[in-house]
């Protein structure tokens, strides 16, 4: 083989192994890009619980105010917060690791328990239910649970797109080599509990 040709083969094989660098580029950062879609989108859950979370104080102290008798309900709603909490700040660390986001998923779905009882009790409070500090509470509550919802389908969406891409031929094996690892859905586990906790202020 002449210089020439020599020449050739060597353009030719550089030319392959350009695209091949240029396809694996291309992926990866597809798969960059999913992946930030749903951790920004679990950042907008990430506001609307902490929101939800910020409320539930004033709630229990209005209530507290009327409900003398039901300590141990309004103690539940507020250790029950506290653990939605923790396991918030958990998920924050890591935002679709599926230990993680099973232990928000528990913890948000035991306040709403939690709170379905206390305002279930608060029936029997009439001077409680006309408070103005309950009722406005309790309307920026349920607005709240609405944005979660919203935002937590997004999330589930994002999350979706995410891991069909990295699941797919080609793309899961350029996620494979640089450790794309699956993310976790945000699930409500009980169909009743999707709804928010009813207020009937």
């Amino acid at each position: 083989m002449d210089s020439i040709g020599i020449w050739l083969v060597a353009c030719v094989g550089v030319v392959i192994i350009a695209a091949l660098a240029l396809w694996v580029i291309a992926i990866y950062n597809s798969l960059v890009r999913a992946r930030n879609a749903y951790k920004n989108a679990f950042a907008q859950i990430d506001v609307q619980l902490t929101r939800r979370h910020d409320l539930i104080p004033n709630l229990v102290e209005v209530a507290r105010g009327y409900m003398k008798h039901e300590r141990e309900a309004l103690e539940a709603v507020i250790a029950a917060r506290a653990g939605a909490v923790n396991a918030q700040a958990g998920a924050q660390v890591n935002p679709g690791d599926p230990a993680a986001m099973r232990q928000l998923a528990g913890a948000e779905n035991m306040l709403t328990q939690t709170l379905g009882r206390l305002f279930a009790l608060s029936e029997a409070y009439p001077d409680l239910k006309a408070n103005q500090n309950m009722m406005q509470l309790s309307e920026e509550l349920t607005s709240t649970e609405n944005r979660i919802a919203f935002a937590r389908q997004h999330y589930n969406d994002s999350v979706m797109h995410y891991n069909n891409k990295r699941e797919s031929f080609p793309s899961n094996l350029i996620a494979g080599v640089f450790g794309f690892q699956p993310a976790a859905l945000f699930e409500v586990d009980d169909p009743g509990q999707r709804q928010a906790p009813r207020v009937s202020f």
